[in-house]
């Protein structure tokens, strides 16, 4: 018989994919021995069959009554009992965090009678009906599907007439009339009451969990953060603890390292006489953790030790959740907490260092993603003048966006292109999808643990919480600073998140430390210094190759500065735009052999110099030059445009340029309905006499100049868009002729290795035929994955991909990610065929899947040597080669 619930004191986190993070190591801390409240967990399993019938898995209930039984044995009452009332809270708890996306209910059990019994044996009134209100509203809003913001509206409404500046100051009889203001507005809302029975609110509260993971902003977080939507979530059923017992209990949230710097000691927020709830929704603004040790000493001190342990325990940052109920301690929950890049890396090599993980977990740690963030400019703080605002720095980074005032607008206005603030007096979890949207939140209250932090800190967005300097008045659409400066919608901000500073207008930017580094090789940030080590280890260890894109010396040296180990792809089309197009224009326009070699040999000394000086730039490192692949009419003029000329000039009765009927003429002959798969590439090469010739031969001379000037030249000859090995064989005998016509002319030896782009289906799966003519494959996966897929990509992202993201169809787009299951199969079969007929056959990957850190463990996996990707994120792919080892050797080790 399966079984779907388990006492704390059963699980582990072992268990974690059966009962979530939250129940996993809720168990875990039993099992330490530390603080925490006794309870039980009902399984993801149970959830998953929930969802798929719509009801209850058989004996669920059965077991729910005899754990709920077991604990009202240990508490010595039962749930909701008149005189002395058990009180239960119940929260979701994935395997993976998703913070404020699913559902809590606190306070089951209490009701009209059991409140009153609540009053008399905690001798404190207003705790017992503060208590009710929040059952009522949590319950109202989460089971009985309640707008939230009629509750609001009614709390809001009373603290005005009572002119009380928060909760806090209501008292009572206040929260009295609140319960039964609420009551009425489920009533009037749903037309049923709410319900008296603890049992059917324990019942109901866990369905409701178990629903709010297919809710839509646990969907959208999931898609954001590529957690997969079949794992459900698991409910923990735990005794409450009170913090809003009076002013000796309260809630907080801890961290046993800074979460945005990654510094060692305790950081945090508390709120006397208040639930775990206010804190995170930042309703009250907290105080800094390091204030309870004056409010509370021993607690702290207890908070302290048990922080110390978990950390040594878990070998990591822990965030950790604690209620303090008249002078004891409770500790609600602990996971292992979300960072910031900067945290990440500096909490790995500090972890290292103290010899509590080894330098391959340390790197397991971090990721390319974050590395990438670490890149990003900041605010040249020299040149932004004086701040509008400062908050807390809660997610580090330098963002601009003008000002929006609620979610919707937030992602309308990014929908159409637009860079923008969030900015809300404090967000819960509604507010994701603007938060998904904009480049930055800004919050009027709140900490670091407030859900606009945790929330901005996972998804890698800048966040500044609690800036008391602004008055929000997300009606209006506008915020006041204190010194009476109004700022409008629209109007546009810098938010720096790693100072906590908010200036008006675009503020300068400047390269970040890990930017100069990288550039000059030179650090003096304890974080820097932590991703030099990083990319060091992982440049041991990696076994894939990073080379760049790179089509100009100067991204050349630059890649080559920035670790690349060479170059995978040059463009070589792009050495005919500017100036050169006019010789372009000559060779399609030549009407004899004559005119089209004379256009090409101007073109010639042109490549050739070209290719001198990016095989100077990577001297000694291969460099592997792509021949012509665009079809030739993207180097003409646009046809409407030719057409409008020649009409305006026929219109005022004067003669067209001659050049320009020529031009025309030529886009009309070229024309092509679907240019993506017409005449390019290796059929360029085939049909157009010379045009190989003279780019193997600027190649071919280019290197015997580098070879007489002492360099050591390693050009590597690619062509593009080969789907039969025909193609190859008559190109490559075009190739060696050409090498040899140099070779005798200079009397110095060339050879250039001739390899092909697998771009297309045919050619994947005809690998074996084609290595017989190629010395290596390059996947030019962007190409491939248009013609697996059938995507034209310049118009399926802007057309319906949003719609196929929404819906599933896939969870990301395969133009960012390679699609392992179709391309990747393909990729697979190419590498296995083409190396069972050529064993030495190299084999990289120039897309932009190249750079990608998913994408890069997969091409590990396949058996690639190498990925090549823009100079910009040769770090980035350098961090996951090496992570991608790890992650081989680790499979390995399980085995």
């Amino acid at each position: 018989m399966v079984r779907y619930v388990y006492d704390f004191q059963d699980g582990g986190r072992d268990l974690v994919g059966l009962l979530g993070g939250k129940g996993a190591n809720l168990a875990e801390m039993t099992r330490l021995g530390l603080p925490v409240p006794p309870g039980f967990i009902v399984t993801t399993e149970a959830c998953r069959a929930f969802l798929a019938t719509g009801e209850e898995p058989e004996g669920m209930r059965q077991e729910v009554g005899l754990h709920l039984s077991a604990l009202e044995t240990t508490a010595g009452r039962s749930l909701g009992q008149a005189d002395d009332p058990l009180l239960v809270s119940v929260r979701s708890g994935a395997r993976f965090s998703m913070p404020g996306m699913m559902e809590t209910v606190l306070d089951i059990g209490l009701n009209d009678v059991s409140v009153l019994g609540l009053v008399k044996v905690s001798g404190n009134e207003r705790f017992a009906w503060d208590s009710y209100r929040r059952l009522v509203q949590m319950y109202g809003s989460t089971v009985m599907g309640v707008d939230p913001v009629f509750f609001d509206e009614a709390m809001t409404l009373l603290k005005e007439a009572r002119g009380a500046p928060d909760d806090l100051h209501l008292d009572a009889a206040d929260l009295a009339w609140l319960v039964e203001t609420y009551k009425r507005l489920i009533r009037d809302e749903t037309g049923r009451d709410f319900p008296q029975s603890p049992a059917h609110q324990l019942q109901q509260a866990i369905l409701a969990v178990f629903r709010s993971w297919n809710g839509e902003r646990a969907r959208l977080y999931r898609r954001r953060e590529h957690i997969p939507d079949d794992l459900g979530t698991a409910v923990t059923v735990q005794r409450m603890v009170f913090g809003n017992f009076g002013p000796d209990s309260g809630s907080g949230v801890a961290f046993t390292r800074d979460p945005a710097t990654g510094r060692p000691g305790l950081y945090g927020d508390y709120l006397p006489n208040a639930q775990g709830e206010d804190v995170v929704s930042g309703v009250r603004d907290a105080v800094p953790i390091a204030e309870l040790e004056r409010l509370d000493p021993s607690s702290y001190r207890r908070l302290r030790d048990h922080a110390q342990a978990l950390e040594r325990h878990y070998r990591d940052l822990c965030d950790i959740e604690f209620t303090i109920e008249r002078g004891v301690l409770w500790m609600l929950q602990t996971r292992v907490g979300k960072r910031t890049a900067e945290a990440a890396f500096a909490i790995a090599a500090e972890l290292a260092e103290e010899g509590l993980i080894t330098t391959d977990e340390a790197l397991e740690r971090v990721g390319g993603d974050g590395l990438a963030r670490l890149m990003f400019p900041r605010f040249d703080i020299a040149a932004t003048g004086d701040a509008l605002a400062h908050g807390v720095p809660a997610s580090p980074g330098a963002a601009v966006g003008a000002a929006v005032f609620d979610s919707a607008e937030a992602v309308r206005r990014a929908a159409a292109g637009e860079q923008v603030v969030l900015v809300r007096e404090e967000t819960n979890p509604e507010d994701l999808p603007g938060m998904v949207a904009a480049q930055a939140v800004l919050t009027g209250r709140g900490g670091k643990t407030s859900h606009a932090a945790v929330v901005a800190r996972g998804m890698g967005k800048v966040c500044v919480c609690g800036a008391r300097d602004i008055a929000v008045n997300s009606e209006a659409r506008r915020f006041t600073t204190r010194d009476g400066t109004v700022v409008e919608e629209g109007t546009v901000l810098s938010v720096d998140g790693s100072t906590g500073d908010v200036y008006a207008g675009a503020a300068p930017l400047v390269p970040s430390a890990t930017m100069r580094y990288l550039e000059t090789g030179e650090h003096t940030d304890t974080t820097v210094a932590a991703v030099a080590r990083a990319l060091e280890h992982a440049d041991g260890i990696g076994r894939l190759e990073v080379r760049a894109n790179a089509d100009t010396p100067e991204d050349a040296a630059r890649a080559r500065r920035f670790g690349a180990q060479g170059i995978g792809l040059c463009r070589t089309e792009h050495m005919f735009l500017g100036e050169r197009r006019k010789l372009v224009e000559d060779m399609i326009l030549a009407r004899t052999d004559a005119e089209r070699d004379r256009a090409l040999a101007a073109l010639l000394p042109l490549q050739r110099q070209d290719f001198a000086a990016i095989l100077e730039a990577m001297d000694g490192l291969p460099v592997t030059i792509r021949l012509l692949d665009p079809p030739l009419h993207e180097f003409l003029p646009d046809r409407t445009d030719l057409a409008v000329r020649i009409a305006v000039a026929k219109a005022g009765g004067k003669q067209p340029d001659t050049h320009d009927v020529e031009l025309l003429d030529a886009v009309n002959r070229m024309h092509e309905e679907n240019p993506m798969l017409g005449l390019r590439g290796v059929r360029l090469g085939l049909v157009v006499p010379g045009l190989v010739a003279m780019q193997v031969r600027a190649i071919a001379e280019a290197v015997v100049e580098r070879t007489r000037a002492g360099g050591s030249p390693r050009a590597e000859i690619m062509v593009p868009l080969v789907g039969a090995v025909e193609e190859l064989q008559l190109t490559r005998e075009d190739v060696r002729r050409v090498m040899a016509e140099v070779t005798e002319e200079t009397g110095t030896p060339v050879g250039c290795p001739v390899g092909t782009m697998i771009e297309l289906p045919r050619a994947a799966l005809t690998a074996g035929r084609i290595a017989e003519e190629a010395e290596f494959f390059s996947f030019g996966t962007n190409d491939l994955t248009q013609t697996v897929w059938g995507f034209s990509r310049d118009d399926v992202e802007a057309a319906f991909f949003s719609a196929y993201l929404d819906k599933g169809v896939f969870a990301i787009s395969p133009f960012e990610t390679l699609d392992r299951e179709g391309v990747g199969r393909l990729v697979r079969i190419a590498v296995e065929e083409g190396r069972a007929t050529r064993p030495d056959l190299k084999i990289g990957v120039c897309g932009e899947h190249g750079g990608d850190p998913e994408s890069i463990h997969f091409f590990h996996t396949a058996g690639l040597d190498y990925v090549s990707c823009s100079p910009f994120r040769v770090p980035v792919a350098r961090l996951e080669a090496g992570r991608a080892a790890l992650n081989i050797a680790r499979s390995s080790d399980s085995r």
